[in-house]
């Protein structure tokens, strides 16, 4: 696998959430459970939910947010990319929609989408920063806005207690002269036998209603096979990470922070002590906004630097798995 060291700079990130916000004691409550049962069991304290938002108004929040951070406006965008997991609408597709939303500061620059269920935030990334490094492209901004909320089975626990609603944008241009920001080595791997550990069957043509003899009502709920998933994505893990780290010519100890999926509580605790990853060089937002789904990354990526923890220069490791099964990763220069 070839590698290309790409002068690559995130400019700036943003980040929107639906304004209602669902708490574990609400869980509790509903389920009649004692206090503190959710949290403990989960990990989550509290998720935002979607009333009345859809997820191209959140993308286009996130969008100006990541904006107002660069220093930049609408006119200096000549590319949007959506790297979403879920769908606004079947068409047309969630870029379209996101500068469709803009209204009157929409025009006429390329949107399209880039898929990869939880990781498309990072194979977004990985694959506009050639473009732009090649001059295609000058200032990128790539969005991942996931409504959760409707897909999810509320008659039980699991999946109901950790996923929330939310969007993250960032923008990217090619590093100035001087400039260290890069995007060192990036991997991305499928492994087909596990494309049925964690799906939503609805929404295509394969399970579309005219071709159903019962409700669809069931396969437009999100499942997942759990143990298996974990199990597959803790055994290529190890293994994943030292050939990515091959690639970008660093150690675990010479990187500054490593930004996880915030797929779980079991998940991002798994990653820290089977990489031997202290605490304080993992971001970790889990609690206080749960699994965003594709959103999910790119929220911890800009909460770390918001909060001061990472400067530029710091060598940094994006690392997740999602539906696919799908692992990726990636080691750059902030």
């Amino acid at each position: 696998m070839t590698n290309h060291r790409r002068s690559i700079r995130i400019c700036g990130t943003g980040v929107a959430v639906p304004e209602q916000v669902l708490t574990s004691d609400e869980i509790d409550r509903r389920f009649g459970l004692p206090a503190g049962t959710v949290f403990k069991r989960y990990g989550v304290r509290a998720r935002h939910r979607t009333v009345h938002e859809n997820s191209a108004t959140l993308a286009v929040q996130a969008c100006e947010a990541a904006l107002a951070n660069a220093g930049l406006g609408w006119s200096d965008i000549d590319c949007l990319v959506s790297a979403s997991a879920t769908m606004d609408q079947a068409l047309p597709y969630n870029a379209a929609m996101i500068l469709a939303a803009l209204g009157g500061h929409a025009k006429r620059i390329a949107a399209f989408d880039v898929g990869a269920s939880c990781l498309s935030f990072l194979v977004g990334l990985d694959t506009l920063s050639y473009l732009v490094e090649s001059g295609r492209y000058r200032n990128v901004m790539i969005v991942s806005a996931d409504i959760a909320t409707f897909s999810l089975d509320w008659s039980t626990l699991g999946e109901s207690a950790i996923f929330g609603d939310g969007a993250a944008a960032a923008v990217i241009r090619k590093s100035a002269p001087g400039e260290a920001s890069s995007i060192l080595a990036s991997r991305i791997e499928t492994y087909p036998e596990g494309a049925e550990y964690c799906h939503i069957k609805a929404g295509g043509s394969r399970y579309h209603p005219r071709r159903l003899s019962s409700s669809i009502d069931p396969l437009s709920l999100f499942h997942m096979d759990g143990p298996r998933l974990f199990k597959a994505a803790s055994r290529e893990l190890p293994r994943f990470v030292k050939g990515l780290l091959d690639s970008a010519e660093l150690t675990l100890d010479q990187l500054r922070l490593v930004v996880p999926h915030q797929a779980s509580r079991l998940a991002i605790d798994h990653l820290a002590k089977r990489l031997r990853i202290e605490a304080s060089r993992t971001v970790d937002i889990l609690a206080d906004y749960g699994n965003q789904v594709a959103a999910s990354l790119p929220s911890a990526l800009h909460h770390a630097i918001a909060g001061g923890r990472m400067q530029r220069g710091d060598p940094i490791m994006l690392i997740g798995s999602g539906a696919g099964l799908t692992i990726g990763g990636m080691v750059m220069v902030y």
